[in-house]
């Protein structure tokens, strides 16, 4: 029983990071997906007084990436119901060309800013609409969430990452007596520690088996019954196998991590 509960005492805490940067990297591809979502949803109004090519742009900001003309007849149909035919061109030829301008990323409010000083210095751009309160109010709601869930993971990687040291120490005063007749010996710090490394990895490996078990369950039975159209829609990156090698090669670095900071915290023999 003891012998159980010192390895869940280090496994736990070691699927608490794994389970931290696996979410991690999930969060990334699902709302990758999501901000490419709202980048291509979403676009500049520009009025000009002569026709403009993307290029001209382009050339004043660099994040302008397409642009698409606004068809000035449907705006004379709404605005000049009632009126003639000849009403009507003189309507047409006295408005300005409109244009939809979209980004090539995902931006904040002040580079937008920008954007649309960078278009007004142009005496042909008569107007430059941003939308910024409703894009605003979006981008920084996604960035809060980001940087929530960033905090939290780091704070508990911190806090797992001590309970694992704390129970490296447990198992290198069980092992104390065999590492100091070695270090009379001369044996080097590799060698000392290979029980430590021994125990540690074979939960490293147990610990990454178990949080990628946890992950493709959510992958293949949770996820397509979520409900949730962003999970739904983007199941396939809830897990992918390269995500095997990321968490266990994080397991193993965290683990020699703890090994190296217990075997240096307390050298030198043990009376």
């Amino acid at each position: 029983m003891k012998f159980i509960k010192n390895h869940l005492m280090f496994i736990l805490p070691l699927m608490a990071i794994l389970l931290g940067i696996e979410f991690y990297l999930v969060f990334e591809r699902t709302t990758g997906t999501y901000e490419q979502g709202l980048k291509e949803d979403y676009s500049m109004l520009v009025v000009t007084q002569k026709p403009v090519k993307l290029e001209k742009l382009k050339a004043l900001n660099a994040h302008i990436s397409t642009l698409r003309p606004i068809k000035r007849e449907q705006i004379v149909s709404k605005v000049a119901k009632g009126v003639g035919k000849q009403g009507s061109k003189e309507i047409l030829k006295s408005l300005p060309y409109f244009y939809d301008v979209g980004l090539d990323s995902y931006l904040d409010t002040k580079a937008l800013g920008q954007i649309k000083k960078d278009l007004e210095r142009d005496k042909n751009i008569k107007k430059v609409e941003t939308f910024g309160s409703s894009y605003g109010n979006s981008y920084r709601l996604f960035r809060f969430v980001k940087l929530i869930l960033n905090i939290f993971i780091v704070f508990m990687g911190v806090v797992s990452l001590l309970l694992i040291i704390k129970q490296m120490e447990i198992w290198k005063y069980e092992h104390r007596q065999r590492m100091q007749v070695m270090e009379i010996f001369g044996a080097p710090l590799m060698l000392r520690s290979g029980v430590l490394f021994k125990i540690a990895i074979a939960d490293a490996i147990l610990a990454t088996l178990l949080t990628a078990g946890v992950f493709f369950y959510v992958k293949l039975i949770w996820a397509p019954k979520s409900g949730i159209d962003i999970i739904v829609n983007n199941q396939e990156k809830l897990f992918l196998m390269s995500d095997m090698g990321i968490l266990l090669g994080a397991a193993i670095l965290i683990v020699t991590i703890a090994v190296y900071s217990v075997v240096f915290s307390a050298r030198g023999v043990e009376e």
